[in-house]
């Protein structure tokens, strides 16, 4: 039997690394889940990725330590700077928010090739997306264009002409309903993951800060009911009966 390709996705356990993982796996992949512990203030993501990679049934779950604390300049990074609450999306999309992490897509996909070199694979997976997103300019088709071809400049196998390294971005022009209508086609259990920038200790979603928002308004959007766990916001049946009010749809 022929080998199955390899593939490196990078996961943080959110809506759209998963989605893409599902992607990746219905395109026939063998995968390698790549993520990273970077002092982000919302590191029980990585508990997701791990559980979304069990579930997933993936050959390997790597996790990479980084200490970006150590350079600072993001409220994910630095407990100093606050996490913005309760905005709308049009106040979102006025300037680059403090959430973004510097450099941060660079540094990861950097770790991705080296991976996927060692692997002898040649394709990888990133949950970017340039319409439901909060500005972030390393989610842009042009970054991800540019980081490819650099990509293919500073491999051995790209450079001695025996393959090319693709970085695929599946999600990069669908929007986050999309997205999660997508990921529920695929059999996404959107229950195991984590948006949420602020979360409590025990993987509660702040449901204010930027991605909550974002994340609820999908599942609205896409007519779906949201799974999450979120503070101080009604739980069971009575958030299945807020929902059927809102959209009509049955819980």
């Amino acid at each position: 039997m022929k080998d199955k390709k390899k593939a490196v996705v990078l996961s943080s356990g959110g809506i759209d690394s998963t989605t893409v993982m599902a992607i990746a796996k219905q395109d026939g992949f063998e995968i390698f889940s790549l993520s990273f512990f970077y002092e982000q203030r919302h590191s029980v993501e990585i508990e997701a990725a791990r559980k979304v990679a069990d579930v997933m049934d993936i050959k390997k779950h790597l996790v990479i330590d980084i200490d970006l604390k150590k350079i600072g300049g993001s409220a994910l990074t630095d407990n100093n700077l606050n996490v913005p609450k309760n905005r709308n999306t049009c106040r979102m999309a006025v300037k680059i928010p403090i959430t973004y992490v510097p450099a941060r897509n660079t540094i990861f996909l950097s770790y991705a090739i080296a991976w996927a070199e060692v692997l002898q694979s040649y394709d990888i997976f990133i949950g970017v997306n340039a319409i439901d997103y909060s500005g972030y300019p390393d989610c842009r088709p042009e970054y991800i264009e540019a980081f490819e071809r650099m990509a293919n400049l500073a491999t051995k196998a790209c450079v001695e002409g025996k393959t090319k390294l693709k970085i695929r971005t599946p999600l990069i022009h669908m929007t986050k309903a999309q997205i999660i209508r997508k990921g529920v086609e695929l059999g996404v259990d959107f229950s195991l993951t984590l948006s949420c920038y602020d979360p409590s200790s025990d993987g509660l979603a702040c449901g204010e800060c930027d991605s909550c928002i974002i994340r609820k308004q999908g599942f609205k959007e896409a007519g779906i009911l949201d799974p999450t766990k979120y503070m101080n916001f009604l739980q069971g049946p009575n958030e299945e009966r807020l929902f059927q009010k809102e959209t009509g749809l049955p819980t």
